[in-house]
C-alpha cells in the first residue's frame, strides 16, 4: 500500500517527525528507546495534572501520540501528587532506565517537546507543579535534598503544599473553562461547569465551606 493510499501516512510521518526531535535532545538513535522514555514522560505529567488541564495538553499533541498519552489514564485518580522522588522512581520504572538517569532524560524529553508544543504552552503546564518536580522537569537536575525535619513540620508542609496545590489546580480548572475554545457549548454552561470544577477541587482539599 502506497502512503498515498494509507489513511494513517501522514499521522504516522508527523508522530516520527516529533520522536526524531526528542531523539535529538537526548542525543541518541535509537527510537525504541526514545518513545519508551516519551511515553513515560507524557504518562507521568499527565497525571500530576487536572482533568482540564491534561486534556488541554492533549489538544496539542499528534494524533498518534495523543492515543500514547490517554493510554491507561483514569480521569478519576487524577492529579496523583506525587513528588520528586516518587516522579524519579515512576519514570525509571516505566522507562526501563536508572533512576539516576531520570533528571537529564525528563529535561531532554521537555526541551524537545518545548520546541514543538505552542509557546508558553509548557510553562504553564509546570508551573501546576511542586518546585523541586518542576526543576527535574526544565532544568534536569534533582532538587538537593533539604534538612531532615520534624514529623510536625512535615506534616504541616504537607498540609500548606497540599492546599496551594488544589487552589492552583480550581484556578487553572477556571481558567480553562473560561477560555474563548471552539465549541457548541453556551459561555454561560461552560462558564458553570467550570466554578462547579474549581468548586469540586477545594471542597475535596477542605478549602472550601458549602
Amino acid at each position: 500500500m502506497t502512503h498515498h493510499n494509507d489513511p494513517l501516512a501522514h499521522a504516522q510521518h508527523t508522530a516520527h517527525e516529533w520522536l526524531k526531535v526528542v531523539a535529538e535532545r537526548l542525543g541518541t538513535e535509537d527510537r525504541n528507546y526514545t518513545y519508551r522514555v516519551l511515553r513515560a514522560w507524557l504518562h507521568l505529567v499527565r497525571d500530576r495534572l487536572t482533568v482540564d488541564s491534561a486534556v488541554h495538553l492533549a489538544a496539542q499533541l499528534p494524533e498518534l501520540l495523543r492515543g500514547v498519552y490517554f493510554e491507561g489514564w483514569v480521569p478519576s485518580k487524577v492529579p496523583i501528587r506525587y513528588d520528586t522522588t516518587g516522579f524519579t522512581t515512576l519514570f525509571a520504572y516505566e522507562g526501563g532506565i536508572s533512576p539516576a538517569d531520570v533528571p537529564a532524560t525528563a529535561g531532554a524529553i521537555s526541551a524537545g517537546l518545548g520546541a514543538l508544543f505552542s509557546p508558553g504552552q509548557l510553562d504553564h503546564v509546570f508551573a501546576q507543579m511542586p518546585t523541586g518536580l518542576r526543576g527535574e522537569l526544565v532544568n534536569g537536575t534533582p532538587t538537593p535534598a533539604a534538612a531532615p525535619r520534624t514529623s510536625a513540620e512535615h506534616l504541616r508542609l504537607n498540609a500548606v503544599e497540599d492546599r496551594l496545590q488544589a487552589l492552583t489546580d480550581a484556578v487553572s480548572a477556571l481558567a480553562h473553562g473560561l477560555e474563548e475554545l471552539p465549541t457548541e457549548e453556551p459561555p454561560r454552561s461552560r462558564a458553570a461547569k467550570a466554578a462547579q470544577e474549581a468548586h469540586r477541587i477545594l471542597m475535596v482539599a477542605g478549602t472550601s465551606k458549602r
